[in-house]
């Protein structure tokens, strides 16, 4: 079975590589697969859990809280601004994150229409880097 190389990179390590099947991603213009031999391309990513699918049909979930990603027919390059593998993820504290970034947004939604819009965002991308780390680790959460 064909493959390709996938390395994800954070600012402080390298976070995972190795010879996948195909990996699934959140681009920035929407859901993609990436499979062996596949066309040049560079996008940016969103918060979300990667579904790395490997030779043996078993699947493993990375969390990127965004970042970039360049692919060339023989390598998938993942630079993100910060990524985690399902082990290294606190659970109680992703959970708390989300509580925290829904109640903000909550709070944004009640108070006046002049609410600061950047405070708004931040708790928005709060929630999805605190969902897409819930997601890796396969935790339930209400959204």
């Amino acid at each position: 079975m064909a493959s390709i190389k996938l390395e994800i990179v954070s600012p402080d390590k390298v976070v995972y590589t190795q010879d996948i099947a195909m990996l699934i991603v959140r681009s920035t213009g929407g859901e993609l697969g990436i499979l062996p031999h596949h066309a040049p391309l560079v996008t940016g990513l969103v918060p979300h859990a990667m579904r790395v699918k490997l030779g043996d049909g078993d699947e493993q979930l990375i969390a990127v809280a965004g970042g970039f990603m360049e692919v060339t027919p023989e390598k998938i390059t993942v630079l993100a601004s910060a990524a985690e593998q399902p082990i290294d993820i606190d659970i109680n504290r992703a959970k708390q994150a989300y509580a925290r970034a829904k109640e903000r947004i909550a709070k944004f939604h009640q108070g006046p229409p002049d609410s600061d819009d950047i405070d708004f965002k931040r708790a928005e991308l709060a929630l999805h880097r605190a969902m897409a780390r819930l997601q890796a680790t396969k935790t339930e959460f209400e959204g």
